[in-house]
């Protein structure tokens, strides 16, 4: 947790908490799709010298704790794995009469957070996510 990472003249630790979301927030990120994304986004990630320190696909929504070199901006990483993972489902899953169309499988926006010194919390907070989000479930059906 406390290595920094090195570029030529510097030394950095730079990781963000980062979800974003299909368009409509449609719950295709399960079935086959789940096992699969996470190694397009690494794949993707390495491609902007950045790397994925933590992350997991919910039904809804992505959550990933990622490192991004300080000579690239967040909204540029971001982009680039959401753009390019959405032309990658196209290709891929496009020919099964699934609904992707190409660079319009993800909503526009996305969500981030600075990690700091509470990196040990986001990365329970990403793996307990799921369980999270069932509890509340079974909670608001008392509503």
């Amino acid at each position: 947790m406390d290595e920094y990472e090195s570029l030529s003249h510097s030394k950095w630790e730079c990781k963000y908490h980062v979800i974003f979301i299909p368009k409509c927030r449609c719950k295709t990120l399960y079935g086959s799709l789940r096992p699969h994304l996470g190694e397009v986004f690494r794949r993707l990630a390495e491609q902007k010298q950045s790397r994925i320190e933590e992350g997991h696909l919910m039904p809804d929504h992505v959550h990933m704790m990622i490192s991004i070199p300080p000579k690239f901006a967040v909204s540029e990483v971001v982009g680039f794995i959401k753009g390019k993972s959405a032309i990658h489902l196209a290709r891929v899953y496009g020919e099964r009469k699934q609904n992707f169309v190409g660079q319009h499988f993800w909503a526009r926006g996305y969500m981030v957070s600075t990690v700091g010194r509470d990196e040990t919390v986001i990365r329970e907070y990403i793996r307990n996510q799921e369980q999270e989000d069932k509890r509340l479930d079974q909670l608001n059906l008392w509503k």
